[in-house]
C-alpha cells in the first residue's frame, strides 16, 4: 500500500481541487435544429394541437367544426334549410299513428307535450344512445353523403372497390356504380353487421366520425361503387377501438360469408394508413356527432321516440341526481352569501327537482 508505483494511485483532495481549479467555465452548447440533426420527426405535442389546423377541413378531430353530413343534408332540395338550422331543440316531435277500433284508418299525426302529470323522454342519450334510431341516423347520414357527393372529385380507390373486391360471389352488375342507394338498403346493411356482431349505439356514431375522417385525409368521396367497403372497414376499425371485447376480423367472415380474412387485414390496414393511424375521437367530437345526429333525425322526421316518464326510471334519474348533488355540494357552499345587495340579484340558486 506504501508503493509509490503502485497502478492504483489515488489523487489527494488538494490535488483533485487543483485540477478542478484548471477546468474551463460551463458555457451550454446552443440546441441544434430538427434540420441540423437530420430528425425531421414531428412531435407528438405538435401533431396533437389541432387548434393550429383548418377548423373546416378538420370535422372529425374539432369540436368546433361542422359536421360534413349535416352540412350536405342542408344542401338537399327536399330538405327545408331553415328546419336544418335550428339544431338541438328541447321539443321532438313524435310521430305516430293512431289506430281506430277497426286498425285501417290511421289518425292524424299528433304531438307529444309534458304536463304536470305526464313527462314524455326519448330513452336516448349522448351516454346511452338509442341502437335502432342511432343506426337510422348513421344510415340517413351515409345516404346524404352519397347522394349530395362531389362528382368533380372522383377518386375511387382499388382497396374500396367492390368491382375488385366483391363482398359476394354473386356478379356484381355492370351499373353497380351508376344509382345511389336507398335509405333503408343502407340501414339493412349496417344493422345487419351490428346485429350479428352484437356492437353498440357508441360504435355507430364512432363510425360515422371515421367514415368522416377518411373522406378528408384520403381527400375521396363516398359512392355507389365504394360505399359498402368503406363502412365495412369504418365499422372493423371502430369495434375494436371502442368495444372491449372487439370482434375478430374472422368473425366478420362468418357475417359475409364469401369474404377472404386476408381481404379484411387488407381492409383494416389500408384504412389505417389513409387515417394516418389517427383513431382517436375526443370526448367532445363525439358529443357533437350525436347532436348533429339527432338534428339531422328531426330535420328529416326520424324523431326518436317518446315514452312517458315512469316510476322506476325517475328513481333512477332521481339517484343520479343526488349523486351529483353530492359531487357539487362543495362549490355551492362557495356560491353562496351572506347578504345580497338589492341592486344585484344575481345569485345562484338552487332548486331541487321534485318528480312525483
Amino acid at each position: 500500500m506504501g508503493n509509490t508505483t503502485s497502478c492504483c494511485v489515488s489523487s489527494s483532495p488538494k490535488h483533485r481541487r487543483s485540477n478542478h481549479s484548471r477546468l474551463e467555465p460551463y458555457r451550454p452548447e446552443p440546441e441544434l435544429s430538427r434540420e441540423d440533426t437530420g430528425c425531421n420527426l414531428q412531435h407528438i405535442s405538435d401533431r396533437e394541437n389541432i387548434d393550429d389546423l383548418p377548423i373546416e377541413h378538420n370535422p372529425s378531430d374539432h369540436p368546433r367544426a361542422s359536421t360534413i353530413f349535416l352540412s350536405k343534408s342542408q344542401t338537399d332540395v327536399f330538405v327545408p334549410s331553415k328546419r336544418v338550422r335550428e339544431k338541438r331543440k328541447s321539443l321532438y316531435i313524435n310521430h305516430f299513428t293512431h289506430i281506430s277500433e277497426n286498425k285501417h284508418h290511421p289518425g292524424p299525426v299528433r304531438r307529444k307535450y309534458s304536463s304536470c302529470s305526464t313527462i314524455f323522454l326519448d330513452d336516448s342519450t349522448v351516454s346511452q344512445p338509442n341502437l335502432k334510431y342511432t343506426i337510422k341516423c348513421v344510415a340517413l347520414a351515409i345516404y346524404y353523403h352519397i347522394k349530395n357527393r362531389d362528382v368533380d372529385r372522383r377518386m375511387l380507390l382499388d382497396i374500396f372497390d367492390e368491382k375488385l373486391h366483391p363482398l359476394s360471389k354473386s356478379e356484381v352488375p355492370a351499373d353497380y356504380d351508376k344509382y345511389d342507394p336507398e335509405q333503408k338498403q343502407i340501414y339493412r346493411f349496417v344493422r345487419t353487421l351490428f346485429s350479428a356482431a352484437q356492437l353498440t349505439a357508441e360504435c355507430a356514431i364512432v363510425t360515422l366520425v371515421y367514415l368522416e375522417r377518411l373522406l378528408t385525409y384520403a381527400e375521396i368521396d363516398i359512392c355507389p361503387a365504394n360505399w359498402k367497403r368503406i363502412v365495412l372497414g369504418a365499422i372493423l376499425l371502430a369495434s375494436k377501438v371502442w368495444d372491449d371485447q372487439a370482434v375478430w376480423n374472422v368473425d366478420y367472415c362468418q357475417i359475409l360469408k364469401d369474404i377472404t380474412v386476408e381481404d379484411m387485414n387488407e381492409l383494416e390496414r389500408k384504412f389505417l394508413e389513409l387515417l394516418q393511424f389517427n383513431i382517436n375521437v375526443p370526448s367532445s367530437v363525439y358529443a357533437k356527432y350525436y347532436f348533429d345526429l339527432r338534428s339531422l333525425a328531426e330535420a328529416n322526421n326520424l324523431s326518436f321516440p317518446l315514452e312517458p316518464l315512469s316510476r322506476d326510471r325517475a328513481q333512477k334519474l332521481e339517484a343520479i341526481s343526488r349523486l351529483c348533488d353530492d359531487k357539487y355540494k362543495d362549490l355551492r357552499k362557495l356560491a353562496k352569501k351572506r347578504s345580497v345587495s338589492a341592486d344585484n340579484l344575481t345569485m345562484v340558486r338552487w332548486c331541487p327537482a321534485i318528480i312525483s
